[in-house]
Formats: C-alpha cells, sequence, structure tokens
C-alpha cells in the first residue's frame, strides 16, 4: 500500500523506486474513477483508429493503459509507452512480459523524444508537469506528430476561474482521498510535494491550448470535480 506521504517530505517529489513501487495503488486512490477513465480511454481510441494503427502513450508509468488497450484490441496495434523514470519501466516490463502483451518502451524525456506518423496519443496526468511557457510548444508538436483524423487523448487535474469553487472542489477531492485511507497529514505532505512541480490548467485553457495547436474537435469527455479526460482529433 502507498505510505509515501506518511514521512516528512525531505526531497522534491520525484517518480523513483520508491513512488514506482506503490505507483498502481497510489493512482486508484488519488485518481476518482481512475479504472473506468482508462477504459473509456482505450475504448474511444479503439473505435477510430484502424489496423495495424501507431499508438504512445507519453508517460506510460506502468504500463496500465497500454496494456488495457493490449487486451482490447485486436492485437494489430504497434504500441509504445514513453517515461523518463526507469523504476516505472522496470515495473512496466514485468506487467508486460506476464501478460505476454507485445509493446515497446522507451526511457526519454516525453518533450525532447521523436514522434511522427502516429494514429494515436495519449498522456495521462502529464501535461499538468510540464512548465506552462512550454506546455503550449509540446501540444503543438504532438498535433504535428499525428496522422490526419488522428486523436490525442489526455487526463488532467483541472483549476477553476470561480476562486470559491476551486477550494470547494479541492475540499470535495480531498474528501474522497480521506475515503480512500489517507490521512490529512498524507494529503497535506503531497499537497507540499507537488506544489510548483504540478501546475494545472482550467478546462478552458486546456481546451484554447489545444484549439491553438490546430486540432479540429475538442472535447471533454470525461469530468469529476477537479479531474477531467480531453479528446482532440486533427483534421482530415
Amino acid at each position: 500500500m502507498d505510505k509515501v506521504f506518511t514521512k516528512p517530505i525531505t526531497k522534491q517529489f520525484e517518480f523513483d523506486e520508491d513512488v514506482a513501487v506503490v505507483f498502481d495503488d497510489m493512482l486508484e486512490r488519488s485518481i476518482p474513477f481512475y479504472k473506468e477513465v482508462i477504459g473509456l480511454t482505450c475504448k474511444i481510441i479503439c473505435l477510430h483508429v484502424k489496423q495495424n494503427a501507431r499508438i504512445v502513450d507519453l508517460g506510460c508509468s506502468t504500463a496500465n493503459t497500454l496494456l488495457s488497450l493490449y487486451k482490447l484490441s485486436n492485437k494489430s496495434y504497434s504500441l509504445l509507452g514513453v517515461d523518463n523514470a526507469e523504476a516505472m519501466l522496470r515495473l512496466a516490463r514485468q506487467k508486460i512480459h506476464a501478460y505476454g502483451a507485445k509493446i515497446d518502451l522507451m526511457e526519454a524525456d516525453i518533450t525532447e523524444v521523436s514522434l511522427q506518423n502516429y494514429d494515436a496519443i495519449i498522456a495521462n496526468y502529464m501535461l499538468q508537469f510540464i512548465r506552462p511557457l512550454q506546455r503550449q510548444a509540446f501540444v503543438q508538436k504532438l498535433y504535428d506528430a499525428l496522422e490526419p483524423n488522428g486523436l490525442f487523448i489526455f487526463s488532467e487535474k483541472i483549476v477553476f476561474e470561480d476562486k470559491v469553487l476551486n477550494k470547494q472542489m479541492i475540499d470535495v477531492y480531498y474528501d474522497f482521498k480521506r475515503a480512500q485511507g489517507y490521512s490529512d497529514f498524507e494529503i497535506a505532505q503531497k499537497r507540499e510535494a507537488l506544489e510548483n512541480v504540478l501546475i494545472p490548467y482550467t478546462e478552458e485553457e486546456n481546451k484554447a491550448m489545444l484549439k491553438n495547436a490546430g486540432f479540429e474537435t475538442v472535447e471533454t469527455v470525461f469530468k469529476w470535480g477537479n479531474f477531467a479526460t480531453f479528446l482532440a482529433k486533427k483534421g482530415n
């Protein structure tokens, strides 16, 4: 079980070995409807792409989404996971091997990796870790890497313009975390660790960023409190 934030913070948050070994538990207990969002993402992709589609998951961590996609697909897809944390990829390789899945992995910084000719790009809870000054350019890079009619699907934590509503949504989220067994101390520790590391946008800012990159269709396909999943489709 995730015990990462039961002790006082001594360093900036990073996806190291201590986090990797409990990361799946952390995701399921920290992100509302985590499994359902993965399922929705994979179903949308499978309905949209064709045989032999090329799909990449940026910030794939332990490969949960790619494995779900592999199991749901017709096994013809070319699947690649990219992450800069070796500890995450080590666990991903073990899971991929256990399932006998055909999924390639690459250790690299997602902002620097070369991408081209993809039919779908996934980036769950990753854009929020890219500095705002670099985020628009990164999304433009993803748009350029997609084939015509290609999909970009990503989930993010979001904030609200209305400060009162934003505080209320944070309180709702913390109640969710308490219900998952996290203590107030753990919640406070994680908030401090991620401060100035995780920088979320509003729903409108995310959509504007996608439109500015050139995406023809931009939709919110799932939303719970201060979490949202976005779909962006490139034109023909």
